[in-house]
């Protein structure tokens, strides 16, 4: 018999979660939490978990443990350490006069293993969205705008002077506005502030390119000198 239109699938009852062990049940549901993980896969992740030797359960419940007490965010840079400052900035052959903003520490960690840049990371924690209510003092911007400001005096007396901020956020309306506002705010400290050659990449076609990737192409273009 067909359904009626309109009418959803019905969904799995949370009777058929009854039968488990409410251990089981409270796992499932912590899970189920996680970001791209919905009930179904939640329900096999616990089952591994249960099927898993003691050693290896313990082993995932210490990992995570690990991660939530010892693991913050640099004092200097924001970005993920297990002390004070990260081994990036701690870094005395690293460029500390030339400073790369970007939105996550995934973004810093992508270009590391690029194994091109040496100077140093600025994690903003995020992006301007005034849709979703989030501004600069939701970010670490005023942290960047003092980290710019400070360099060369102040509390870190000696330290180098950054004479560069490099924007290296995503390309998206969110990310190009919070470049904007960025390059304004440090444009009034006398820093250079560059951003992130965008264009064509390495064996693409013009054909398939959008507008935004040929705009930046065309007004990133390199002379052939």
């Amino acid at each position: 018999m067909k359904h009626q239109s309109g009418r959803s699938h019905p969904r799995p009852s949370r009777q058929a979660n009854a039968a488990y062990p409410q251990a089981v049940r409270d796992l499932i549901e912590q899970l189920s939490k996680l970001p791209g993980i919905g009930s179904r896969s939640a329900e096999r992740l616990a089952f591994h978990v249960l099927k898993s030797d003691m050693d290896s359960a313990m082993a995932l419940s210490d990992a995570i443990a690990l991660v939530k007490q010892t693991v913050g965010h640099c004092r200097v840079c924001f970005n993920l350490c297990d002390g004070e400052v990260c081994s990036i900035c701690d870094d005395p052959q690293r460029d500390h006069g030339r400073v790369l903003v970007v939105e996550q520490p995934k973004d810093l960690i992508a270009l590391e293993q690029t194994g091109m840049y040496r100077g140093l990371y600025h994690v903003l924690m995020g992006r301007l969205s005034p849709l979703d209510g989030v501004g600069p003092s939701d970010l670490t911007v005023g942290a960047l705008v003092d980290r710019v400001r400070g360099s060369g005096s102040g509390s870190d007396s000696g330290s180098p002077v950054v004479v560069e901020v490099v924007l290296g956020l995503n390309p998206t309306v969110e990310g190009d506005g919070t470049a904007l506002y960025l390059a304004s705010e440090l444009g009034k400290l006398g820093v250079t502030v560059s951003r992130l050659a965008r264009g064509l990449p390495s064996g693409g076609s013009l054909e398939y390119a959008n507008k935004a990737v040929l705009a930046d192409a065309i007004l990133g273009r390199q002379s052939m000198d």
